[in-house]
C-alpha cells in the first residue's frame, strides 16, 4: 500500500510532530476549511473521456489516481468504467489480484474517507465482488492522508480529479513551510490547487495524463509562473477548456475554472474550446474534437501556449494574432519613455489618511491624495482626502522631533501604528507607510487608473494629487498624456489587458501594472504629427470612438481587425 514520506532524518522529531498534529488540524476540518467543491456527473465524465479513461479499453491494466477524492465525484464513476471493462475482458483472474493496483484515491478528511470507503465496497458488492474481496480491493485503493505528503508505490497512467481551493492562510505555518520545501510551484499567494496540479505531474507514467478541473488563475498570474514553467520543461498541454460561467459544480464558486489535460510528453499543440454547454450528447461530440482531432465548430487550436513562464494565451486565436502582430511591431510601453506604478500602500488608511484640512500636522507631513472615489465621472473631482507623508524627499524618515505636531498625530495612533507588519519589521522606523512616497510625484501630470473596470476609466490629473494604492499611475517623459489617455481608452489597450488578465465576475478586467506594461507603443517621434494632434484631441475629449480611431491608425489595423477588437462597438 502507498505509504506517506517521512521527513528527512536531519529533521528533528519534535518538527514531524507539529506536521503530524497540523495534518490532523486539516483532517477534521470543515468542507468549506478543506476547500471542498463538488463537480457535476457530466463534467466528471466529460473530464474522464478526456484523458481516455473509456470502458472500450483495457482499463484493468492502466492506473488511476484520484487525489483529494472527498465524496468520491471522479472515483465513483471511474470505478464503474474499470468493472466494466475488467468484465468486458473476460478475464477469470481474482479481482483482488488483477485490480488491486488499477486505483489509487487519496483524502484527507478523516469522516469523508471513511465514507467513501464504505461506497466504494458496495459499489464493488454490486458488481458480483465478494464481501471480502471487496473489502480487500477498498483497503488497496482509498489511502487517508495528505496527498502533498504522499510517496506512491506506482506510477499512474491516469490522474483525475477536482483539486482543493484552499488559500494559504487557512494552512498551518508549520505545514505550509513543508509545502514550500517540497514543490517549487509554491510562490508567491499560490493557493493549495497548485502543489496538487505539480504533485499529480510528479506521479504520471511516461505518456501518461492528469485531468484536472481547478481555477484558471495561475495560468495567468505572478504565483503560476514556476509550475507554468515545470509544465513547459517537462510535460504538454494537449487540451484546454474554458469553464467560465458554466454549471460546471454543484454549488457556486467564485474562481474561474478550466479544464485541462497535461500528458507526461512533449507537445506544442493544445486544442482549446471556450463554455460548452454542460450536455452529455454535446460534452461527448466536443470530446472527439478534443481528445481526437475531428472538426469541432467550437474547437481552436493553438500553437506554442505553453513558452516557459510566460502566461498561456489561450483566447480567440484570431484576436491572439493580433496580439501577436503588434507584439512583433511595436515595443512594450515601458520602453517608450513611460512608467506604470502604483499608489502609496499606507498599512492603516484609518490613521494615515482623513480629510486633508483637518490633518492637524505640519504642511510638509501631509499630501492630497487622489482616490478612486474622485474619478468616477471620468474627471478629476477631489473629495479632500490627504495622506501623511513620513518621508523626506531623499527618502529618509522625517525626524519626529522636528515636526511636532506630526509626532503628536502618531503618538495618539501609535499602538495601531505599531501593530503593522511593516512597523514590526522596522522598529526604528515604526511610523512609516509600507510604501515610501514620493512627493515630487504630486506635482507630476500624470494619468490614473484602478484596478478592476469593466472599461478602462484613465484619468488626466493635471499635478496637484497623490494617488492612493487602489490606483494605478502612469507617466511620460516623452509621451503626450493626454494622446496616452487616448490609447489607454482604446479597444487595443483593452485587448491586450483582456489577454493577459485573468477574469473576474460580470466580465470586469484587472487593469493591474503587470497587465498595463504589456501594452505596445510606438515612440511617440515616431508618429506623424497629425496624428499625435488627433490623439491628443481624442484623449482630452474621452471620446472612445474618437480614441478607437485613432489608435487603429497608430497601430496600423485592418478593418477585419479593428472589427475583430471590437474598435466598432
Amino acid at each position: 500500500m502507498p505509504a506517506f514520506k517521512r521527513l528527512p532524518s536531519q529533521i528533528a522529531l519534535p518538527g514531524f510532530s507539529g506536521i503530524e498534529d497540523a495534518v490532523e488540524m486539516m483532517a477534521a476540518g470543515s468542507a468549506d476549511e478543506r476547500g471542498a467543491i463538488y463537480t457535476r456527473s457530466e463534467v466528471v465524465a466529460f473530464i474522464l473521456d478526456l484523458i481516455g479513461y473509456t470502458a472500450d479499453r483495457p482499463l484493468q491494466h492502466m492506473r488511476l489516481l484520484e487525489p483529494s477524492f472527498g465524496d468520491a465525484d471522479f472515483l465513483v464513476p471511474a470505478i464503474d468504467r474499470l468493472l466494466a471493462a475488467f468484465e468486458a475482458s473476460g478475464d477469470l483472474t481474482s479481482p483482488v489480484l488483477a485490480l488491486k493496483d488499477a486505483v489509487r484515491g487519496v483524502e484527507l478528511h478523516h469522516e469523508t474517507f471513511a465514507k467513501t470507503r464504505g461506497l466504494v465496497a458496495e459499489k464493488l458488492r454490486e458488481w458480483g465482488v465478494s464481501q471480502s474481496e471487496a473489502k480487500t480491493l477498498a483497503g488497496h485503493w482509498l489511502v487517508q492522508g495528505d496527498f502533498l505528503l504522499w510517496d506512491p508505490d506506482i506510477a499512474f497512467t491516469h490522474v483525475v480529479g477536482n483539486p482543493p481551493y484552499v488559500r494559504q492562510e487557512l494552512i498551518p505555518d508549520v505545514l505550509m513551510s513543508e509545502y514550500r520545501r517540497r514543490f517549487r510551484s509554491i510562490y508567491d499567494r499560490a493557493d493549495l490547487y497548485v502543489p496538487f496540479i505539480e504533485q499529480g505531474l510528479a506521479v504520471l507514467a511516461p505518456k501518461g495524463q492528469l485531468g484536472y478541473i481547478c481555477a484558471d488563475r495561475w495560468m495567468k498570474n505572478r504565483y503560476g509562473a514556476p509550475l507554468r514553467s515545470l509544465i513547459s520543461e517537462q510535460y504538454h498541454l494537449s487540451t484546454y477548456v474554458d469553464m467560465f460561467d458554466t454549471p460546471a459544480f454543484h454549488s457556486e464558486v467564485t474562481a474561474y475554472p478550466a479544464i485541462m489535460v497535461l500528458v507526461n510528453d512533449s507537445g506544442t499543440t493544445t486544442r482549446v474550446a471556450h463554455r460548452p454547454e454542460i450536455e452529455a450528447g454535446n460534452l461527448s461530440q466536443l470530446t472527439l474534437a478534443l481528445r481526437d482531432g475531428r472538426p469541432h465548430q467550437s474547437v481552436a487550436t493553438v500553437e506554442n501556449a505553453v513558452n516557459g513562464s510566460e502566461p498561456w494565451i489561450l483566447d480567440s486565436a484570431d484576436q491572439l494574432a493580433v496580439v501577436r502582430r503588434l507584439e512583433a511591431k511595436f515595443s512594450p510601453i515601458e520602453e517608450v519613455g513611460c512608467k506604470v506604478g502604483i499608489g502609496v500602500a499606507t498599512g492603516a488608511d484609518r490613521v494615515f489618511i482623513g480629510k486633508y484640512d483637518e490633518m492637524d500636522v505640519e504642511p510638509q507631513r501631509k499630501l492630497p491624495l487622489a482616490m478612486s472615489r474622485d474619478l468616477v465621472t471620468g474627471k478629476v473631482v477631489w473629495c479632500g482626502h490627504g495622506v501623511l507623508n513620513p518621508f523626506e524627499d531623499d527618502g529618509s524618515l522625517a525626524p519626529l522631533s522636528e515636526y511636532p505636531k506630526f509626532a503628536a498625530y502618531l503618538g495618539k495612533h501609535a499602538t495601531e501604528i505599531r501593530s503593522r507588519h511593516v512597523s514590526k519589521k522596522n522598529p526604528d522606523g515604526w511610523y512609516r507607510t509600507i510604501d515610501r512616497i514620493y512627493r515630487p510625484l504630486t506635482y507630476k501630470p500624470k494619468l490614473l487608473f484602478p484596478d478592476i473596470k469593466g472599461e478602462a476609466n484613465v484619468v488626466f490629473e493635471e499635478g496637484k494629487l497623490y494617488p492612493h494604492h487602489n490606483l494605478y499611475v502612469l507617466t511620460s517623459e516623452e509621451w503626450d498624456l493626454r494622446a496616452l489617455q487616448a490609447i489607454m481608452l482604446s479597444a487595443v489597450a483593452r485587448l491586450f489587458v483582456a489577454t493577459y488578465c485573468t477574469k473576474m465576475r460580470g466580465g470586469f478586467l484587472r487593469f493591474q501594472a503587470q497587465y498595463v506594461r504589456r501594452i505596445r507603443l510606438p515612440k511617440w517621434e515616431a508618429v506623424p504629427a497629425k496624428l499625435q494632434k488627433r490623439l491628443t484631441h481624442a484623449g482630452k475629449s474621452g471620446d472612445r470612438r474618437e480614441c478607437n480611431a485613432a489608435a487603429a491608425l497608430v497601430y496600423g489595423l485592418s478593418a477585419s481587425e479593428q472589427e475583430l477588437i471590437g474598435m466598432g462597438d
